[in-house]
């Protein structure tokens, strides 16, 4: 059952296959519920990537104003991006850098107001026609917990949820001989036959 709940909690972090993350708010948060330095949001935002991979990742966040904004350059192909200090729940999540215009598309559309399932319509809609190109693969890092989970002075989320992604667009049960559905310790292949396919994994495996 803790992998289904983490597979299925995953749904809001990824949205249409992607993360909540990408959904900055369209206007600066008038009352933020925490709100942490930049140096506290360079150092949380990378947690979910393996340990070699951190100090080369790219990093959005929140200025000082509350505005979504870059906080450093990268030097890999590994975008991450700090805790939306308006969410309820702590999150942050890093993605490959190829992945980025199916991303900020979704950001887009979200500070236009669009919600599921058209969000997800207009994207498939998009990549079908060629507007946003889906990298063959491309990973998906992510770690969710409450909104006290995150100990800045320890940098550590406490009690956090990760989980890994891997996008494989339009892959099916039968390319990849995966189920479709969630089951314990088990890598399952969510959307499976359209552009935003994913497989699924927690670290319970």
């Amino acid at each position: 059952m803790l992998a289904r709940a983490i597979a299925f909690s995953s749904l809001a972090i990824l949205g249409a296959g992607a993360l909540a993350a990408q959904a900055p708010p369209p206007q600066p948060p008038a009352a933020p519920a925490r709100a942490l330095t930049a140096e506290q949001q360079l150092a949380s935002a990378v947690l979910p990537l393996p340990a070699d991979m951190q100090a080369g990742a790219t990093v959005w966040g929140y200025g000082a104003d509350g505005r979504f904004t870059k906080l450093r350059d990268g030097t890999n192909h590994m975008v991450c991006l700090a805790d939306n200090p308006r969410e309820e729940r702590f999150h942050v999540a890093c993605y490959h850098d190829s992945l980025e215009p199916f991303m900020a598309r979704g950001r887009e559309l979200r500070a236009q107001g669009v919600i599921q399932p058209a969000l997800d319509s207009i994207r498939n809609a998009d990549i079908t026609a060629g507007r946003i190109h889906m990298p063959p693969v491309a990973s998906l890092f992510s770690i969710t917990g409450q909104t006290d989970s995150y100990d800045p002075a320890a940098n550590i989320i406490r009690a956090g949820r990760q989980l890994f992604v891997v996008y494989v667009p339009f892959a099916t049960a039968a390319s990849t001989g995966l189920q479709t559905t969630p089951a314990r310790g088990i890598p399952w292949l969510m959307d499976p036959g359209s552009p935003k396919a994913h497989v699924m994994m927690t670290p319970t495996m």
